[in-house]
This record gives structure tokens, C-alpha cells and sequence, in this order.
């Protein structure tokens, strides 16, 4: 595709998102930044989401992904679903009732200090190294796409692509991330739509020939029973579960969205109808993905040794202009919705949470919360770059695979803190938070040695989250008075 092209829809879309950002973002503030004055449509939040949840991850590596492990991925999202039921009637009406800015506050109130800092801590990581995830591959498109032709290096791709977002957030945070998600989702959406028609027009096909073809073809196989595999249903199934618990449920980027709405109610409805989309939209990425597989095949591509490069490669080289420009706009679409909130989101729990806003009255914490925004900007950056240097896997694999060690720890206070009646050491907390995450890497490592051939999957997580729990069992202190 030609770059100037290239550059014309990217800067377009820019142009619109600023100007989203301008709208929303008069008379903004520390609340607007943080809570969107509770202000936000249910139904905006809830298809906002939609883009914020999928991402670049979905848009590129699970398509990709397909040819290593078909539609397996599927029993992961069943149990995605499950856990956002979870979130829906179990954690947004505690998070309410406890009127919070940051979710961690729970973890104050419920342990002490040391617990509640910890938690925002894992917070940080996590979102952290998954916004650098996503938005390494939305880097890696606009350099294949545009900056590969001037020479430009992948460094200065990424300080671009974090400057775009840090001109359009700055200001309205959370309110304007609300607005432009939904623009964002509409654009992520259509792009893989349109690609779907493409394939089907490009081979004559009706809406249900595609759907035979796909369905006969071998990697289109859901279900895995194999105790061993890591691809196993039961696994899958309960890992997804307990990843959306912690990575919806337990993640400050997330509920942030969904504080912002005007009462409990508002946000149960949000999460319900969200959920719903949200596994309707993975099901048209994975039947995109064997749609891609079968495209390459009849038309000579050869398929690329990352698969994460294979739906790039085929929108922007092998179809129409339209379809490269749907593309462009959709990755940038997916990987932006995520990464602007998580910006927001660090921002958020960094100044909440370790810099005490909700209990100042100063002026300085306007500039404080800009200083704040624009370091985790440049912390982002960094860690795109290294990512850069040691990824050798598919991103969707390593986006989980990270997150069931840094989530781990967060999952295991909040269960303990929720379905017992003990308060612990408060002290120990912080070394548990340590420990946990080590004792299941080395377990990890060793599995198939130590458990008959057992494979670990992204049901780590799990094992994390119950060994920190088991911690905090033996650190447990008299129950407390409710």
C-alpha cells in the first residue's frame, strides 16, 4: 500500500479522536479524569468495551493463531463468559457500595496498607507489560505499512504511536476514552466484516457455503480432551473464567469503565450485553482466521513463520485497497481502545493509590497527574522496545501466559478477602505477593517431570492465585468483626 496513503488515514483518524478529545474533555478535572463524573451511558461503556477487550491481540493474533491451535481458543472465551457474569453480580456491587476510585481501596480497608499498595503494584505490572503488548503490534503494522519505506526505526514507530495517545487523553482521561471507544470498536468491527465479504466475494461463496468451509475445515476442532494437552477443555474453560475475574473484575483499566456509569444497576446491564458481544465478535475473528488459512492456501501465500504477521500480510499485499484501509484503520482502532485506557487507568491507580489525590485539596495535583500520564508514557515505550527484542511467540500466547503470574497474586487477596472472615499480617503480604508468582513458575517449568506429563496451560493462574491464598491462610490472624 502506498505510505502516503497510509498516512492520510492514519492522521484522519487522529484528527477525529482529538477531536472527540477536545469535546469531552472541556472543564475536565481530577474527577472528570478518574470517574467521568459517573456520568457515562451504559450502552456507550458497553460497546466501547467491546474494542477495549478485544484489542490488538484479538485482531491479529487470533486469526493467526488458528493454524497452531484451531478454535480451541473458544473454550477459553465460554469461560470468559462465565466470568463476566461473575464480575456482573458479584464485584461491581461491592465496588458501588464502597463508592471507589481505585478498586484496590478494598484491599485497605479489608487487610491494611501493605495489602492495598501491593495490589496496585501487581495493578501496574500487569497493565503495564499487556498495554506494551498491544501496542507492540499496532507498531509493528504501521511499520510494515508505512514507516519500513522512509527507513524510519521501530523506536521512533513506538514514541509516535504513545505520543498520539498522550495528546488525545491528557485532558479527559476516562471521559474521553468512554467516546472514543466506541468509535474505536465501530471501526474494529467493520474492518473484520469487510474482510470477511472480501474472501467470500474473492471466491463466489454465499454467507453459508463460508460457513460449510469452515466448519469442515480441520482447524476449525473447538474442543480438546486430552488431560495432558495444554489446549484441554477443562482447562481452557476454567482458566478463561478465572483470567476474566482477575483481568475484568480485578483490573483497575476495566472497572474503571464501568465505575463510570451512573449506578449499579447501569453497570450490571453493561457488563450483560457487553459479554454477549463480546463472544459473538472472538467467533467472527476465529472464523476470519481459517477464512485466512484457506485464502493463502488457493492464492499461493505462503503463510508466515509468525503467525501474528499473516492477516497484515494478506489485507495489506493480496487484497483491494479498501480492504488494507479497513485493516489500518481497524488494528489502530483495536490497539489504541486498549492502550488509551490503560494509560488512564495507571494513571489512575498511580495517583489514587500511591500518591493519595482522593484525600488532597492542593492545587499541584493537576500537574502532578500530567507528570504521572506522561511517565508511564515513556515507561510504556521502553518495554515495547524490549519486547520487541525477545518475543519469539504468538502475542496472544505471551499476553496470558504474563498475565497468570502477575494477576495471580491479585486473585488470591481478593477471594481470601471476600470468602473468608480472617485478617492477616498485613506485613506479609508484600513477600507472599513475591513468592506466589515464583513457586508457579518453578512448578511451571517442572510440571511434566513433577505431575505424569501434566502441562500447564493458562490455568497457572489458578495455581497462583490459590497458593497466595494458602499464604494468607498461614498468616492468618482471629476473624474480624464484620
Amino acid at each position: 500500500m502506498n505510505p502516503f496513503i497510509v498516512l492520510a488515514v492514519i492522521g484522519g483518524y487522529f484528527l477525529l479522536l482529538i477531536l472527540i478529545s477536545r469535546l469531552t474533555a472541556k472543564g475536565a478535572n481530577s474527577d472528570t479524569f478518574f470517574t467521568a463524573n459517573r456520568k457515562s451511558p451504559w450502552y456507550v461503556v458497553a460497546f466501547g468495551m467491546i474494542g477495549a477487550t478485544l484489542s490488538g491481540v484479538t485482531f491479529i493474533s487470533v486469526p493467526g493463531e488458528v493454524g497452531n491451535s484451531a478454535f480451541s481458543y473458544f473454550q477459553f472465551v465460554l469461560g470468559n463468559l462465565v466470568g463476566y457474569w461473575i464480575v456482573a453480580g458479584v464485584l461491581l456491587p461491592m465496588y458501588y457500595r464502597m463508592n471507589l476510585v481505585s478498586i484496590y481501596g478494598y484491599l485497605e480497608e479489608r487487610f491494611g496498607p501493605s495489602a492495598y499498595k501491593t495490589g496496585s503494584f501487581f495493578f501496574l505490572l500487569s497493565r503495564t507489560i499487556g498495554a506494551a503488548f498491544r501496542l507492540y503490534l499496532v507498531a509493528g503494522v504501521l511499520q510494515l505499512a508505512f514507516f519500513d519505506a522512509f527507513g524510519v526505526p521501530f523506536w521512533i514507530t513506538v514514541m509516535i504511536s504513545i505520543l498520539l495517545i498522550w495528546v488525545y487523553t491528557y485532558r479527559g482521561g476516562i471521559k474521553t476514552i468512554v467516546w472514543t471507544d466506541t468509535l474505536q470498536t465501530t471501526f474494529l468491527i467493520l474492518a473484520v466484516v469487510l474482510t470477511i465479504h472480501y474472501i467470500l466475494n474473492h471466491f463466489g461463496w454465499s454467507i453459508g457455503e463460508a460457513f460449510q468451509h469452515i466448519t469442515d475445515h480441520p482447524d476449525s476442532k473447538i474442543f480438546h480432551w486430552g488431560w495432558r494437552s495444554g489446549n484441554n477443555f477443562f482447562k481452557q474453560f476454567f482458566a478463561g473464567m478465572f483470567v476474566t475475574v482477575v483481568m475484568v473484575g480485578l483490573d483497575q483499566d476495566m472497572m474503571q469503565k464501568n465505575l463510570t456509569c451512573r449506578n449499579v444497576g447501569e453497570a450490571r446491564k453493561n457488563m450483560i450485553w457487553f459479554s454477549a458481544s463480546f463472544v459473538i465478535a472472538v467467533a467472527l475473528f476465529l472464523g476470519l482466521g481459517v477464512l485466512l488459512y484457506i485464502f493463502a492456501a488457493k492464492t499461493g501465500t505462503p503463510v508466515p513463520e509468525r503467525t501474528d504477521d499473516l492477516y497484515p500480510l494478506l489485507a495489506l499485499t493480496k487484497m483491494n485497497l479498501s480492504i488494507g484501509i479497513a485493516f489500518l484503520l481497524g488494528i489502530t482502532a483495536a490497539a489504541y481502545s486498549s492502550a488509551d485506557s490503560a494509560l488512564a487507568s495507571l494513571t489512575t491507580a498511580f495517583c489514587v493509590d500511591f500518591l493519595k489525590f482522593q484525600k488532597r485539596t492542593d492545587v499541584k495535583k493537576e500537574k502532578e497527574r500530567k507528570l504521572v500520564h506522561m511517565g508511564f508514557s515513556v515507561i510504556l515505550f521502553f518495554v515495547i522496545v524490549i519486547f520487541r527484542v525477545i518475543n519469539d511467540e504468538s502475542v496472544v500466547v505471551a499476553l496470558f501466559k504474563v498475565a497468570g503470574y502477575t494477576y495471580g497474586p491479585l486473585l488470591g487477596l481478593f477471594a481470601f478477602g471476600m470468602f473468608t472472615k480472617y485478617k492477616v499480617d498485613d506485613r506479609a503480604v508484600p513477600y507472599l505477593a513475591v513468592a506466589a508468582p515464583l513457586i508457579s513458575w518453578a512448578v511451571d517449568t517442572w510440571s511434566e517431570q513433577l505431575l505424569f506429563g501434566y502441562r500447564f496451560g493458562f490455568e497457572i493462574l489458578i495455581l497462583n492465585g490459590g497458593l497466595m491464598f494458602l499464604g494468607l491462610l498461614l498468616f492468618r490472624k482471629k476473624y474480624f468483626e464484620s
